[in-house]
């Protein structure tokens, strides 16, 4: 069971501190309030889902992790509302802009106002519906097949390094090793990858 931080920590980005999160001592109830919030707000949950994971990075309730538990947070409640959402990879684009990701929450915190990062969030999601939809028959790839913004990563991060491992993959694009296997796997059955000789000691070789 994770437990909540118990002292002072700060939202870093790079070398610079973005946001200093409230005192350790005020998380609980903070985050009892935004669960209870949650819970009995009419707010659409495009929006809701957004606030939600502002006001989190703002409580900052742990001591590490709390930018992936925020977009974790936000993809369960987007997916409760609909289950297409489960395979939108929203926070893989995130990923890919996540020097504006905490331009947002830093125009949203001074301005006590949550407005910047909905706005900033919103967009992402409508690129990662968009990035979802695009069919690879315009790569010249596999007709028919939907490549996800992480497939279409990891595609890239082996034509560049052929000789890149699952946990490099997963290093390079905050996604778990299980994510990674996964997807590889997909990319495998559907002929875009091929792996070359050993586990360790192999390649791989994507077929374009």
């Amino acid at each position: 069971m994770r437990m909540y931080r118990q002292e002072g920590v700060g939202v870093m980005s790079g070398e610079q501190v973005i946001h200093m999160a409230p005192q350790a001592e005020r998380v609980a109830k903070l985050m009892a309030d935004l669960l209870q919030w949650l819970e009995q707000s009419d707010v659409h949950p495009l929006i809701a889902s957004c606030v939600f994971h502002y006001e989190f990075e703002f409580i900052h309730p742990f001591s590490d992790g709390n930018g992936r538990m925020g977009r974790l947070w936000q993809t369960l409640i987007l997916s409760k509302w609909h289950a297409v959402f489960v395979n939108i990879p929203v926070e893989s684009m995130v990923y890919q802009h996540q020097d504006t990701y905490y331009l947002a929450i830093r125009q949203s915190t001074h301005q006590t106002d949550s407005a910047p990062f909905i706005e900033f969030m919103l967009q992402m999601i409508y690129d990662a519906i968009l990035e979802a939809n695009n069919t690879t028959s315009n790569d010249g790839l596999n007709d028919g097949l939907k490549l996800t913004a992480l497939d279409k990563e990891i595609i890239k991060l082996i034509t560049n390094n052929t000789h890149i491992t699952h946990m490099q993959l997963s290093d390079e694009l905050s996604k778990s090793v299980r994510t990674i296997e996964r997807r590889i796997k997909i990319l495998k059955e559907a002929g875009l990858i091929k792996r070359i000789g050993a586990k360790k000691t192999g390649y791989w070789q994507v077929n374009r």
